[in-house]
């Protein structure tokens, strides 16, 4: 009888899934991937198998307000498509470790009780993380689930790319930089000897470019220094998220301006970045063909960050070899990766933009002392990989097609 690895990210308004199939004869292969989005206003459930037929597209009704009822929904499409075949682990995308979880875990209660407290660090994700595999907990009481933390690929830096220079005590109590996307770069890290051999092992700067948006440095695949730090506020401009702030500039909101504490995190996490430069949109898709002023200064100022933490971390390599690019804008955006480039070109990076406008693996000219490419993240598999190995049920090795992130 086939068995079945389930791999789930949850948001605060879609829970995203993959389901991997293991077959004796065949191994693991990715058998749905799909997601339920809405949640809390008009919810679908959606899933395709790995050569793109659709598999549902429906309502699950408006009763499904929040992860919990969502997670539900699709325990029972999978059971009507699972036909009473075993589920052998659940996978968790966990965007806070903090200190302590530096490597995947399986979940114990202990666990979920140490990521709660990781809340304040990460109010977007990290409930709905934690949500989620309580959700499941309630649902498949014995099967195991593992977390897989998007801090993880980033420790092990230089102690001064994770320091906070703040005074002892405070770093003696977890304050220090964390960094994020870890299994995003993790992916990218793995794929690099297959996609470009060439510069696989050399100095390489990964731009995961979507709603949530940083850059990793990486030596030998390797992470060397990220733009996102203690939290994912910190680095780049996102889609509601400012990247770098003076600290001032929070003082000032709250002291001067007399915001409370609640009001200035809904600020920081929900109305800056794009959507707060513009006043129109987060989506880079719609500020890119609004002819509005205020839309044309939300995508200048992106790609004048983008192409400035480049710069940063060309500095921390010591040069650079190639630039990657990822996720939802770096994988179809020609337009931002052209305007990166073109600002980058100081660093010896010669697009190619015929290349670059078919949305080809290396968009770069053969001659560019600097390569730029284009590589679809897949971060459901590397969580897949690390449940399959920490359960001892196989590292899901082919899974198919590369996941086209949209985050």
């Amino acid at each position: 009888m086939d068995a079945y690895g389930l791999v789930l990210n949850a948001g605060s308004s879609s829970l995203k899934f993959c389901v991997y199939r293991r077959h004796e004869a065949e191994g693991w292969r990715l058998g749905a991937r799909g997601q339920i989005d809405g949640i809390g206003s008009s919810p679908r459930l959606t899933a395709r198998d790995d050569a793109g037929a659709t598999l549902a597209d429906r309502s699950p009704g408006a009763g499904v307000k929040d992860g919990r009822a969502a997670l539900h929904v699709l325990a029972g499409w999978l059971e009507e498509r699972l036909g009473g075949s075993p589920v052998l682990g659940v996978g968790h995308r966990v965007v806070h470790g903090g200190a302590r979880y530096s490597k995947p875990c399986i979940v114990t209660p202990n666990v979920i009780e140490d990521l709660r407290a990781l809340i304040p660090l990460a109010p977007l994700h990290q409930p709905h993380n934690i949500g989620a595999i309580e959700a499941v907990a309630e649902r498949l009481p014995d099967v195991p689930q593992v977390a897989c933390f998007d801090t993880g690929f980033h420790r092990g830096q230089p102690e001064v790319a994770e320091l906070v220079p703040l005074p002892s005590e405070i770093r003696d109590a977890g304050v220090q930089r964390y960094g994020f996307h870890g299994l995003s770069y993790e992916y990218i890290a793995t794929a690099l000897p297959l996609v470009a051999p060439e510069i696989a092992d050399k100095k390489v700067i990964v731009a995961h470019l979507g709603s949530g948006a940083s850059l990793c440095a990486m030596r030998a695949r390797k992470s060397v220094d990220c733009s996102f730090g203690f939290t994912a506020l910190d680095g780049l401009c996102m889609g509601t998220r400012p990247g770098s702030v003076d600290p001032g500039v929070i003082l000032h909101l709250l002291q001067a301006l007399g915001l409370s504490v609640p009001e200035v995190e809904t600020i920081l996490y929900e109305k800056s970045g794009l959507l707060g430069i513009s006043g129109i949109s987060n989506d880079m898709r719609e500020l890119l063909e609004n002819p509005d002023p205020r839309a044309r200064l939300a995508v200048d100022y992106f790609v004048y960050q983008a192409a400035k933490h480049v710069g940063a971390l060309a500095a921390v390599l010591g040069g650079v070899d190639a630039l990657v690019f990822t996720a939802g804008i770096g994988e179809h955006s020609a337009v931002i990766r052209r305007r990166i480039c073109e600002a980058c070109a100081w660093l010896g990076l010669t697009l190619d933009e015929a290349a670059n406008e078919r949305h080809g693996q290396r968009i770069s000219r053969a001659g560019s002392r600097v390569s730029a490419w284009v590589i679809p993240t897949n971060e459901e598999l590397m969580i897949a990989r690390h449940a399959g190995a920490l359960l001892g049920i196989s590292a899901a090795a082919p899974a198919g097609t590369a996941h086209r992130s949209t985050k």
